[in-house]
This record gives C-alpha cells, sequence and structure tokens, in this order.
C-alpha cells in the first residue's frame, strides 16, 4: 500500500490539471452538444494524463540524486525510499505504452502528436532542461502539441476540424509567460545554491527573467487579441464576441505577475491556478464567457 500511494504521488495527478488543454478544440469547435465529440476530447485528455505521468515518473528517475539535496523535492516518493525504483519504471513504461497504444486507436494523426509530446518530454528530461531558454521554449511547445492534439484528437468524428495557427500562437506564448514566472519564482526562492537544483537557473539573471518576461506578456496579450479579431475566427464562431474576453485574459496575466514579482510567489503554476481565488475566478470567467460567445450568439 505504502509503494502504491508514493506511486500515485509520482504521477503527479494535481499537475493533470494542464491536460485540460485537450478540451481547447471541443470549446471552440462548439461541440459541447456532441457526446461523441466529448467522449473523444475525454479520452484525449486521459491518454495525455497518462503520457505525462510517464513523463514525471521519467523526471524523477534521472532527478534523483539532485531531489535528495533540495529542501522540498527530498520529500518526493523516489527520494525519499516511499517508492522503489523498479516500479516506479515498470509504472512509466506502462503508462507510456498504454497512453501510445489508446491515442493511436482513436486516430493515427492524435497518435502522432501524443508520440512527439512523449518524445519531446523525454529529451527535455535529459537534454534540453539543462540548456538556457531552449528548456522554457521546450516546456511551451509541449503545451502546443497538447492545444494540437485537443484538435487531432476530434477527427474520427470531425474529420473537417481545422487547427487555428492561432490557437498555437496564443498557446505558445502563455506558456512561455507561465514558464519564465516559474523560473523566476525558482531563482529567487532557492538563492544563491540554485543551480544545484536546477542547472539552467544560474544563467538566468533576475533582470534577463524580468526583460524576457515584459516581452511575452505583451505578445500574449497582442496575439490573442489578434485571435479574437481575426476573420477566420469570426467566421468560424459566428461573430467578433471573443473580444470580451480580452479583458480576464489580461487581469489574469497581470494576476500571476503580482503574484510573482510582488508577492513571491507562482513557482507553481498549476497550484497558483487553484489555490488563488483572483486567478481561479478570472479563469472561470474567461470560459464562461467563450462558451456563451461560441454557443449563444
Amino acid at each position: 500500500m505504502r509503494q502504491l500511494r508514493g506511486l500515485l504521488k509520482t504521477l503527479r495527478p494535481h499537475q493533470w490539471i494542464k491536460n485540460l488543454v485537450l478540451f481547447a478544440g471541443l470549446i471552440f469547435a462548439g461541440g459541447l452538444a456532441d457526446g461523441e465529440l466529448i467522449g473523444l476530447a475525454t479520452s484525449g485528455f486521459m491518454v495525455f494524463c497518462l503520457l505525462s505521468g510517464a513523463v514525471y515518473i521519467i523526471n524523477d528517475i534521472v532527478d534523483l540524486a539532485k531531489d535528495r539535496r533540495h529542501p522540498e523535492k527530498r520529500m518526493r516518493p523516489l527520494a525519499s525510499g516511499e517508492l522503489s525504483m523498479g516500479l516506479a519504471a515498470a509504472a512509466g513504461t506502462v503508462a507510456a505504452a498504454g497512453g501510445l497504444a489508446w491515442a493511436y486507436s482513436i486516430h493515427a494523426s492524435f497518435g502522432h502528436v501524443s508520440l512527439g509530446y512523449l518524445l519531446l518530454n523525454m529529451l527535455y528530461s535529459v537534454v534540453l532542461r539543462r540548456v538556457v531558454i531552449l528548456d522554457v521554449m521546450s516546456i511551451a511547445i509541449g503545451f502546443v502539441l497538447r492545444a494540437a492534439a485537443s484538435v487531432e484528437v476530434l477527427r474520427v468524428a470531425a474529420p473537417g476540424t481545422e487547427l487555428s495557427p492561432w490557437l498555437l500562437i496564443c498557446t505558445f506564448f502563455l506558456a512561455l509567460f507561465l514558464g519564465l514566472g516559474k523560473r523566476r519564482a525558482e531563482a529567487i526562492s532557492l538563492g544563491e545554491g540554485r543551480g544545484g537544483h536546477r542547472a539552467t537557473l544560474d544563467h538566468y539573471p533576475i533582470v534577463f527573467v524580468d526583460g524576457l518576461i515584459g516581452i511575452v506578456t505583451a505578445s500574449t496579450i497582442v496575439s490573442y487579441s489578434i485571435y479574437t479579431i481575426w476573420p477566420g475566427t469570426v467566421e468560424k464562431i459566428g461573430s467578433a464576441g471573443l473580444v470580451y474576453t480580452i479583458p480576464f485574459v489580461v487581469y489574469g496575466l497581470f494576476r500571476y505577475l503580482f503574484m510573482v514579482l510582488a508577492d513571491g510567489g507562482g513557482a507553481k503554476p498549476s497550484k497558483a491556478l487553484t489555490s488563488d481565488i483572483h486567478l481561479a475566478v478570472a479563469v472561470l470567467l474567461w470560459v464562461g464567457v467563450v462558451i456563451y460567445v461560441v454557443y449563444s450568439l
């Protein structure tokens, strides 16, 4: 029982909130009233939960020595000895193989994107996370692949579903924004010894990160604003009503910036989304207005 509890912790179910991006294609395609599309999107979400769980296991295996020296990560099941290496490796293999088999059984294109996501994250665990700038870009591309998968998973029932390039652009910049905010929060909280816990942190001076955050924040707002009024978006949705969601996006970004720059938080974006009432309300209002615009106007 202790091993199973440790395995569940290592799979990080609280981080699966990131995979809610798999429902983006369903929402913007107007498929919330279609049971088959809902089922496909839900299956896609579960596939990526399996794959991301496998990735977390790989990360913990690769990081075992460093995690044991980290003030918080030393309590992770593998680092603390709660979970055995053998069980973790076996579970990671099963989760990865099962997730990919499920993905390809849904649709080949969805399987290809899922495989790309898994390979990218494996490469990140071994190499890319040690390369400054490429580490956060890799994380952002992982979210782009999630967004692409949210459309590809629907093709079996809706082959005419199109992948909007603006969905990918907005996802990329938003993920970069969150990744840089996390790097800054980690650099501040870990202090002088931060390089021993994440090698690239020594190459992220605060002033450099702050400059990048400013660029990416502006890029996120501008790209999303263009997306809401882009002719293709207006034609697909049937109105320019998405423009009314811009204030919620701006507030959400600024709220997270406040948490990172002024409040000393933001090291765990997924936790911030569920623990900060202001950010959670902004996201829920954004979702509500999007659904109203897409399905009512």
